[in-house]
């Protein structure tokens, strides 16, 4: 078996994985980066930039990169019930320059941040490679082995960080427990049509007496439309056969409805979410530590997906900077990361089960107190401290610049 050595062995190429190698390498650390994709040329449903992500991606220097690539700027998250405007949060309420939120191609976000890494000669990318094991000293996770047979490589690393996703294989090869919670009442079927004309630059969940749908313009010239469907109810909807489904989804967003007969052509065009909310017991052991949705999954309700990973890689970063230095990687001081960023991490899991129980249920008397509730809030102090906490978190997250080394030379920023 091959070997190589690091300081941070990453396992999971996508925002949470690829924004902490990059502030790793900005600190000095050598870091090997795991990717099981060989491309970013696949489809991802999340595309929405909270305020607080775009900060953290404008002080590493690749959100105005980005942005070049493509994307729209959202003014407004608006719930509209047959037409009506219940309620209506208007980010350019917030100071600028991030009054907005921005929906882009996660495919642009992660290229940048890819190329920004690859900036730095101490970055080692291994694409369309998978975790098959985790290398142990002395009772400790000391890396990863990637690979199988022959072609194995066993990389060394001061510490191991899992960022690959809601179903990490890096979690279940540290024997790490995950809580799965049953906290939403649907699940979303997301589909894709042409939009035909300007963007609306709003995220809109739409009510029209069949089940709400979630819609936002997406780069360069679709919408983007998710409908919801009772939790688990997808095969049982699938059964009618999929002219039935499509017909039920026309009368969910009569607005589109001739848009949705001509885009849906057969089920490869849609893409069911299992909505679920779950964390694992620990984020962190002797030599590693969970970020992301490996660590923590949520709905996609608030748009908090991308944002959430960007603000845990930003946390994680100054923990992993002291561990290196100080050449601790033991649970104890690893486990600062965790105790700082669950109660914010909690404090998400609640606001989405208020959000969605306001936005998505249906019948009885929520459908008759949610317009009343809609409009008291619009005029109250809280409207304002949840616009923020939507946009920012509980607790802002900035990445620490001042850990950041000078480059000089070819390698200069």
């Amino acid at each position: 078996m091959e070997h190589m050595e690091t300081d941070f062995c990453v396992v999971g190429g996508g925002p949470a994985g690829l924004a902490l190698s990059l502030l790793l390498l900005r600190s000095g650390a050598r870091v090997a980066l795991v990717e099981r994709a060989r491309s970013f040329d696949r489809e991802f449903r999340g595309e929405i930039l909270q305020p607080g992500g775009m900060l953290i991606l404008q002080q590493l220097g690749v959100l105005d990169r980005a942005r070049r690539r493509g994307g729209y700027p959202l003014r407004r998250f608006q719930l509209v019930e047959h037409e009506r405007v219940l309620m209506d949060i208007d980010y350019r309420q917030l100071p600028a320059p991030y009054d907005f939120l921005l929906s882009i191609p996660q495919q642009h976000l992660l290229a940048e941040l890819l190329a920004a890494c690859r900036e730095h000669q101490d970055f080692t990318y291994l694409e369309g490679q998978s975790v098959t094991d985790l290398h142990h000293d002395n009772g400790k996770v000391a890396g990863a082995v990637v690979g199988r047979g022959e072609q194995r490589l066993r990389i060394d690393a001061h510490v191991t960080v899992g960022a690959d996703g809601r179903y990490s294989k890096t979690r279940k090869l540290a024997g790490l427990g995950y809580t799965r919670v049953e906290a939403f009442e649907h699940d979303i079927l997301w589909f894709k049509i042409p939009s035909e004309d300007r963007p609306a630059h709003d995220i809109r969940v739409y009510r029209s007496g069949g089940s709400p749908v979630l819609i936002y313009d997406s780069y360069p010239d679709s919408i983007q439309i998710g409908w919801t469907l009772p939790h688990g109810g997808y095969k049982e909807l699938a059964s009618e056969g999929f002219p039935a489904l499509v017909r039920r989804i026309e009368q969910a967003v009569p607005i589109y409805a001739d848009r949705v007969r001509a885009s849906l052509t057969g089920p490869g065009d849609l893409s069911l979410l299992d909505v679920f909310a779950g964390s694992a017991d620990t984020w962190v052991t002797d030599g590693l530590v969970l970020i992301g949705d490996a660590a923590h999954t949520h709905g996609p309700i608030g748009a908090q997906g991308i944002n959430l990973a960007l603000q845990d890689a930003a946390v994680l970063h100054p923990v992993l900077v002291d561990s290196w230095q100080t050449k601790d990687a033991g649970r104890e001081r690893l486990s600062v990361y965790e105790r700082t960023r669950r109660p914010d991490i909690d404090a998400v899991f609640t606001l989405q089960a208020r959000q969605s129980a306001a936005m998505l249920t249906h019948g009885g008397m929520s459908d008759r107190i949610r317009p009343l509730v809609a409009r008291l809030l619009a005029h109250t102090p809280v409207y304002r401290k949840i616009l923020q906490q939507i946009a920012f978190g509980r607790t802002p997250v900035r990445a620490r610049a001042d850990l950041f080394i000078r480059r000089t030379g070819s390698q200069a920023a």
